[in-house]
């Protein structure tokens, strides 16, 4: 962990540490963010799994996990409706995927009787920070609503801003990407990214700026602003990216990420509580950012 990064999640504190309860309880990366961010003042941790692998793989990986509780269970899909149910009573703020498939962890959150279903949509909010560039992006949708219609795309925004804000932005600033920043019958993006700037305008979005059609570089770049003359209240300063489809988003993290120096922190929005859905093979700092993002969402008991 670079200072700047640590420096980065220290800003993020909450004021009292969370409680994560953690589904599958042998994922390394997991298990090591976990320790950390515990270190750091942010979580404590209810380990959910088979008792004698949760501590084999700590013992194999020397990761002291004697500060947290662990609750046996006898399976991956037992763990999942054990740390779903933590959640739902109350003792748990976060829910964090282990070495279980998304899937998995879903038809828990997902149950009607057992899980913590929210009003609205689920979808994943993915935040972006790179020191190179001083800059934070917030992107959506990349892992959860594949091909979001205009209803939809109403509530990845709502989802996002709320993130957005939890994490220190007043008024964020909303880009719909599309291609192009004119509006063309043909493409569906531009006339949903023209509708959806009519209903901000018209208060039916609130508290953010959207405005597109726009298309990448001109949401976040200054530069190509200048460049080609145009101008908005998003132009070169977009915080929060709605992409038109999960290929779009999902292929453009990934080249930030691998291509550039973009730390990467992602959690699942709409359920009753934050949800930390990183992929398996994702690094321990990605893990170790999802779970600080995490903690800036407010604490409450879900009922």
């Amino acid at each position: 962990m670079t200072p700047e990064f640590e420096q980065r999640l220290l800003s993020m504190r909450p004021d009292a540490p969370r409680t994560v309860a953690l589904a599958n309880a042998t994922d390394v990366h997991a298990l090591a963010s976990l320790i950390t961010a515990h270190k750091m003042g942010f979580i404590n941790a209810i380990l959910c799994g088979d008792t004698a692998d949760v501590k084999s793989v700590a013992v194999r990986h020397d990761l002291d996990i004697s500060t947290f509780e662990i609750v046996h269970c006898e399976s991956d899909l037992a763990a999942a409706d054990t740390a779903v149910s933590l959640v739902r009573d109350g003792h748990a703020d976060i829910l964090m995927k282990g070495q279980i498939h998304t899937a998995d962890i879903l038809r828990a959150v997902l149950n009607r009787e057992t899980g913590i279903r929210g009003d609205g949509i689920l979808s994943h909010v993915a935040v972006v920070y790179s020191p190179t560039y001083q800059r934070q992006l917030f992107m959506t949708d990349i892992a959860m609503v594949m091909y979001p219609s205009l209803e939809q795309k109403v509530d990845l925004i709502r989802n996002a801003v709320s993130f957005a804000r939890h994490m220190g932005v007043a008024m964020p600033r909303v880009a719909p990407l599309c291609a192009v920043e004119t509006l063309n019958p043909k493409m569906q993006a531009t006339v949903d990214a023209a509708a959806l700037r009519t209903m901000n305008i018209d208060g039916k979005i609130t508290d953010c700026i959207v405005s597109g059609p726009i298309a990448f570089d001109l949401a976040v770049s200054s530069d190509a602003v200048r460049a080609k003359g145009f101008s908005g209240p998003v132009a070169g300063d977009a915080d929060i990216l709605l992409f038109h489809n999960i290929e779009a988003g999902n292929n453009t993290i990934k080249a930030m990420v691998n291509f550039g120096d973009w730390f990467f922190g992602g959690v699942v929005l709409g359920a009753r509580a934050p949800i930390v859905i990183n992929s398996r093979s994702d690094s321990e700092q990605s893990k170790l950012y999802s779970v600080c993002c995490a903690c800036t969402m407010r604490k409450s008991h879900v009922r």
